[in-house]
C-alpha cells in the first residue's frame, strides 16, 4: 500500500472508490500471496443455479469461507467445491487493506477470487447472500483495467461506469451494499499487471491481457452484533 493512501473518490453514498490504492511493492506483495493461496485451492468454473451455464470468469476463494455457485445456488461453505480441501488463509496483504478501508469491528470471512480472461465480464448482481449486511464489500483489482458498473437497488435503475485499474480498491458499503453492479468489459489499457515481480506470480493462473479482483466479505453477523 502506499505510504499515505489516495483519497478516496465517492461515486455514490457508501460507493467509494480509492485510486492506486496498492502501490508497486504492494501488488507485487499481494500477487505472490495470492499465487500462494491458489496453488492450494485451484481456480475452477462455477455454474449459475439450475441451469448448470458456467460462468465467464474462474474462480476461487481464501478464509474461513468460500462463496460457490453451481445447479444447486449460491451459498458459502468452507471447503474447496472439487477438492474438498478447506480454503487457504486470505492474504495478509488483503487483510490489511480491510483493516484500513472497511471501517468494520470484524475481520473478513471470505475473500473471493475472480479471474478474468480478456474476454469475461461479470452481468449486474447484488452481493446479498452474507448475514452481516451492516459489513461492506471491498474490491482489490490487479492486471488490466475493468470496466465496472454500478447503478441502483432495482436492477432497472440508471447505471454508471467507472474504470477500476491495478491497485485500486473500491468500497460498496452503506447505502451502496445492495447496489447492482458488475463488469462490462476489460479494456487493454496495460499488460497483465505492472512491471516487476507482480506478474510473473500469477502468470499461471491468469492469461495475458487478464484481471484479478479480491472481494472480501464478512458472511457471519459479530457475536455482539
Amino acid at each position: 500500500m502506499s505510504p499515505t493512501p489516495p483519497a478516496g473518490i465517492v461515486l455514490a453514498p457508501g460507493l467509494i472508490h480509492v485510486p492506486g490504492y496498492l502501490d508497486g511493492p504492494a501488488r507485487a506483495r499481494l500477487a505472490a500471496e495470492l499465487a500462494a493461496a491458489l496453488a492450494l485451492a485451484p481456480p475452477y468454473t462455477p455454474r449459475m443455479p439450475r441451469t448448470g451455464t458456467p460462468f465467464s470468469v474462474r474462480m476461487s476463494n481464501c478464509g474461513p469461507l468460500g462463496w460457490v455457485s453451481d445447479r444447486a445456488g449460491y451459498r458459502y461453505q468452507p471447503r474447496h467445491p472439487e477438492t474438498g480441501a478447506p480454503w487457504p488463509a486470505i492474504p495478509a496483504t488483503a487483510l490489511a487493506a480491510w483493516d484500513a478501508l472497511a471501517d468494520y469491528p470484524a475481520p473478513p470471512e471470505a475473500c473471493l477470487v475472480n479471474l478474468y480472461g480478456a474476454t469475461a465480464r461479470m452481468g449486474l448482481h447484488q452481493d446479498r447472500d452474507e448475514d452481516a449486511l451492516d459489513a461492506p464489500v471491498l474490491s482489490l483489482s490487479l492486471g488490466a483495467t475493468a470496466l465496472f458498473r454500478y447503478g441502483g437497488l432495482s436492477r432497472s435503475d440508471p447505471t454508471r461506469s467507472v474504470r477500476l485499474r491495478t491497485g485500486d480498491a473500491l468500497v460498496i458499503g452503506g447505502a451502496a451494499r445492495l447496489i447492482h453492479h458488475g463488469v462490462d468489459r476489460l479494456v487493454p489499457e496495460a499488460p497483465l499487471l505492472p512491471q516487476g515481480a507482480d506478474r510473473p506470480a500469477l502468470m499461471p493462473f491468469l492469461p495475458e491481457g487478464g484481471r484479478c479482483n479480491l472481494t472480501l466479505r464478512r458472511v457471519t453477523r459479530p457475536p455482539d452484533a
